[in-house]
């Protein structure tokens, strides 16, 4: 039986400086390299937006950043524009080791759906195929660390959880945005849900 460690989108635009920066982004990356040679399988999450993409608040005249809006898919926060496709703050920190990652799964580069999941946008029903990628792999063990945590990272375990992984959340290798009480909520669900939060 393989276990998977999956690395939450450690890039330049969510650690410090970047244009959706998560505070103490930047300290995990060290723990994240450490963690890597336990594991069979490593994958690494980008996210990875077109310019135009749905979620940027500046995409929508008047809108303010951090505003919700509603999408055909459900309620969508509104993002400063990040992780544009191509940019330097899309790339992965300098200091992670990505060579020891097997596969990097790039999402959110639909322009009309967000994708905090590592697993299914936020329609809930397009895959993005690491699920079969993790099946081919004999996976049924999954470590998450990354950021953030009350986002992507939380909804990539709550995926997980359903497709019937047991799941761990490696709390000291993530951080939160906590935004409007984001990160208890989301705590909650995913206890709720079955996952272990270390």
């Amino acid at each position: 039986m393989t276990k998977a460690l999956i690395v939450i989108d450690v890039q330049n635009d969510f650690c410090p400086h970047g244009a959706l920066a998560v505070a103490g982004g930047d300290k995990i990356v060290g723990g994240i390299n450490a963690l890597m040679g336990g594991f069979e399988t490593v994958v690494l999450t980008q996210d990875w937006h077109p310019a135009d993409h749905t979620s940027f608040a500046d995409n929508h005249a008047g809108a303010a950043a951090f505003s919700v809006v509603d999408m055909p898919y459900g309620p969508q926060v509104l993002w400063p524009r990040h992780c544009v496709q191509g940019s330097d703050g899309a790339a992965f920190h300098p200091a992670l080791n990505t060579a020891s990652a097997q596969m990097i799964l790039r999402k959110g580069f639909r322009p009309q759906i967000d994708s905090y999941s590592a697993f299914f946008e936020n329609d809930r029903a397009t895959p993005t195929g690491l699920h079969g990628y993790l099946q081919d792999c004999g996976v049924k063990d999954v470590v998450l660390v990354g950021l953030a945590l009350d986002y992507c990272v939380a909804y990539s375990a709550l995926d997980a959880a359903k497709l019937g992984y047991c799941v761990t959340v490696q709390s000291d290798l993530c951080r939160a945005i906590d935004l409007n009480g984001s990160l208890s909520d989301m705590q909650a669900a995913m206890r709720a849900a079955g996952v272990i939060l270390e």
